[in-house]
Formats: structure tokens, sequence, C-alpha cells
């Protein structure tokens, strides 16, 4: 039977909620999805508190999710985004976090209105993300954003993907993941850049982490499978959105269409039907919870 490795995006679902998750709360559910069988969980980031406050408690709450043991007793890889430097020194200092994850732009605008970043300077830390990450014995994946294209009019194609990607081989990296920042590709999209950049690295791991509208969402998974894809990162009830996609609707690729669209053709993902219906109740109810003010902003629709 054919497989496919289910990544669930917490970590990105939480970044766009209105009110602070406690870190209790965090640590329960992350606790829920590993005993519901998630073997791949993007959970932390270790990123500025005043940017992302829904990331500030990062380290307590991977110190806290430490001390659980898993039940199968096989521990999960947990996943801990870095931008800078900074990050990196953080996510080495806590206990669990396995994997080191660093969006890689190759939009020149989004590089540096979000991390104020030259080409190189990025390149620079992800060769430093590849040795330290390697001395600690830790994993890395490069999630290079903006793949599909970006709206801002900068030159894109294939060839700019398929160049980025033989240079993280050449440095070592190991997991990639194509990613659709602001939600635009199409399934077609997503189709012909993976089979066009694919064979570039043949021994890379590497997935998509895609956003989309509800109604593509299941088009742009099979689109990926049926072009070579094996690695999906999707977030339960579709829970984040993007902010760079003009569409309100636009968000996370939900981890039920990911897993029941695949499971349609004999993909084992290791994520059963009783996870799924108990991981969207608790997704649900943490939205439900967190994720609107208590009374409507001044100026702002609620």
């Amino acid at each position: 039977m054919d497989s496919a490795t289910i990544v669930e995006c917490p970590r990105d679902a939480w970044q766009g909620l209105r009110q602070i998750i406690p870190t209790e709360e965090k640590v329960k559910y992350l606790s829920s999805l590993v005993s519901l069988g998630f073997r791949h969980i993007d959970a932390v980031s270790f990123v500025s508190s005043k940017h992302v406050p829904q990331m500030a408690d990062s380290e307590a709450v991977m110190r806290q999710l430490s001390l659980v043991e898993p039940p199968s007793g096989e521990s999960p890889e947990i996943i801990g985004i870095v931008v800078n430097s900074q990050g990196l020194e953080r996510a080495l200092s806590v206990p669990g976090v396995t994997t080191l994850g660093y969006p890689y732009s190759i939009s020149a605008y989004f590089r540096r209105a979000n991390a104020r970043m030259s080409r190189a300077e990025s390149r620079d830390l992800v060769e430093t993300l590849q040795r330290d990450t390697r001395r600690a014995g830790r994993n890395l994946v490069i999630y290079i954003s903006m793949a599909f294209g970006n709206p801002y009019d900068e030159p894109w194609g294939p060839e700019i993907v398929e160049d980025t990607l033989v240079w993280l081989k050449d440095v070592g990296v190991r997991t990639v993941s194509l990613a659709d920042t602001a939600g635009t590709a199409s399934p077609e999209d997503v189709a012909n850049l993976y089979r066009a950049v694919k064979d570039c690295v043949a021994d890379v791991e590497m997935g998509v982490h895609l956003h989309s509208r509800p109604e593509n969402a299941t088009e742009k998974v099979l689109a990926a499978y049926e072009a070579g894809c094996r690695r999906f990162d999707g977030a339960l009830t579709g829970l984040g959105g993007c902010p760079f996609a003009s569409d309100e609707l636009v968000g996370n690729i939900p981890t039920e269409t990911v897993v029941t669209t695949l499971a349609a053709r004999g993909v084992s993902t290791g994520i059963d039907a009783n996870s799924l219906v108990v991981g969207c109740a608790l997704t649900g109810e943490l939205r439900e919870r967190y994720a609107h003010t208590s009374a409507p902003e001044a100026g702002r629709p609620d």
C-alpha cells in the first residue's frame, strides 16, 4: 500500500487567532494530537512575541510537552519554526523540538517585508541552520515561500524554484516543502510545478504546504499526489488563514480533506477516521473559544 506523511500544523493555525491560548491548553491539545496518532506536528515558533504574540510561550509549551509520555512510546516529530539566529538559539535550547523549520522566500518583497533580509543573508542563515541542527542532532525542513508565484508582479517561474531546490540540496537540506503562501495556485499549477522540479532533487523529501478555498482543496491534494507528492501539511478543520490572500476564505487545507482524499486512493496516512472526528472536535472547541475577541473592536467587524 502506498503511504504519505501528514504534517499537522496547529502553530500555523493558531497564529491568526485573536485571543491568546493559555500554555496549558496548547500542551493539552498537542498531547491529544499525539494520542490520536499524529506523528508529525508543526507545533511552535520561536519568533518575536511583538509580531506573533500567540507564540510567546513556545519554550514553556515545549518544556511541558516534553514531559508527556507518548502512548506508543515513540516520540513524534515536533517542528519549531525559526526566522533568524535568535530563533535558532531558542529552538535548540529547549527539549522536544526534533525539527527546525525555516521559511525561505523566493520573493524579494516578501522576504524584506517579513524578515528584513537580503537573498544572501537568508541563504547564509539556511547554511547556519543546516550546520547547527546537524551538530545538535536535530532535523531541518525548509519551506520555499511563494513557490507557486506571488502577488507582487515579481519574476517567477519553475526555473527559480528549481535553482533554489538544487542549492538547498547542495548545502545538505533533505526535507523541503513547497508553500503556496498567497493561496493563489490552481490544481493545475500545483501539479505542473511539482512535476517540473521533482526530478532535480530525487533524494530530497519534497512536500507541499498549500492554502486553498474549501471547494478547491480536494483537487489540489489530488494534483499534488498524482504529481508524486507524498508529504502534505494541513490543519484540522482548515483553521488558520493566509493574510496575503485577498480572499478571506483562503486558508490551510483541512487535514481531514487531505486524509480522506488520500484514503480514497488507497493511501495509508496513519490517521484513522475516529482520530479525525475527535481531532476536529477538539479543534472546533479551540476555534470557538479563542477565534474572537470578547467584544468587537472599534472600527473593525467582529
